[in-house]
């Protein structure tokens, strides 16, 4: 799907939203202007050379007109004409920040962060957003962090790692990950409770996981590398739910956990929903 959309839009839609730039309105005015303008010039030097009936040529012309205002108003001729609409949008979209999304275990103690922040700084990179999950050994921090396209993400957790930083991850991202938390649990709740059986979708959902469907690792014991979390379902058994390389920590189990309860509730009680 990823490549048809890239096929259809040159590669320049938006990764979030998958819409194009919109055009300004001098250069979308002379897109049309050339769509119409070569047809119409040789439909006329075609009349003008070979002298058809009088009834021919208006019947040519007239078709003609209508098959090109047909093609201008809808979107044909924005799509043929889309690299050269959309480029100075697309010249100035290539030199935007890459996003990058990092877990990193900080020591709970004042100043953690603030060196994190530092070498980032170095790199000329900003933190966006900021979640923080309490753990045993101190805290476990998520970052959204905005860097120059050339950073690479080796570079990124290198910088993590020397400002004290343990068990570094990088990943890209987008700008959804710059969605309110407290917001998208809220509205999960609420798809939940206004139908129980959307708990594993809106559990994995929530933390960026995957249902896990394997019986055999539903019935056996936890990975102790923690990437695999368990909920009780609201009708019997267990969701599962696995995230390679992520350990959950225990705040994002807790809400996992309370997303059952909730929608063990809902389905107890039908006027709630």
């Amino acid at each position: 799907m990823e490549s048809l959309r890239t096929a259809l839009v040159g590669g320049q839609a938006c990764e979030v939203c998958g819409r194009l730039p919109h055009p300004r309105r001098l250069r979308l005015t002379v897109a049309k202007l050339l769509a119409v303008f070569p047809v119409e010039f040789a439909l006329h030097a075609v009349v003008l050379a070979l002298h058809p009936p009088y009834l021919v040529a208006v019947a040519s012309l007239v078709i003609t007109t209508t098959v090109l205002v047909i093609w201008v108003v809808e979107p044909s001729a924005m799509r043929f004409l889309r690299t050269w609409l959309h480029a100075p949008r697309a010249h100035a979209a290539g030199g935007t920040d890459a996003l990058w999304r990092i877990r990193v275990t900080l020591a709970d103690r004042v100043g953690s962060l603030e060196r994190v922040t530092h070498e980032l700084a170095a790199l000329d990179a900003n933190i966006l957003g900021l979640h923080v999950h309490a753990v045993e050994e101190g805290v476990r921090d998520e970052l959204v962090v905005s860097a120059p396209d050339e950073v690479r993400s080796a570079e990124v957790a290198t910088a993590v790692a020397d400002a004290g930083g343990r068990d570094v991850q990088v990943w890209p991202t987008t700008a959804l990950a710059l969605m309110d938390g407290q917001t998208k649990a809220l509205s999960l709740a609420a798809r939940v409770v206004s139908d129980p059986t959307e708990l594993p979708h809106a559990v994995a959902e929530l933390l960026g996981a995957q249902l896990i469907t394997d019986r055999v690792l539903l019935a056996g014991p936890l990975p102790g590398d923690g990437t695999v979390l368990k909920i009780p379902s609201p009708w019997s058994g267990m969701f599962a739910f696995g995230r390679p390389g992520e350990p959950f920590t225990p705040g994002e189990s807790a809400r996992a956990h309370r997303l059952a309860q909730l929608a063990e509730l809902a389905a107890q009680t039908p006027y709630l929903r």
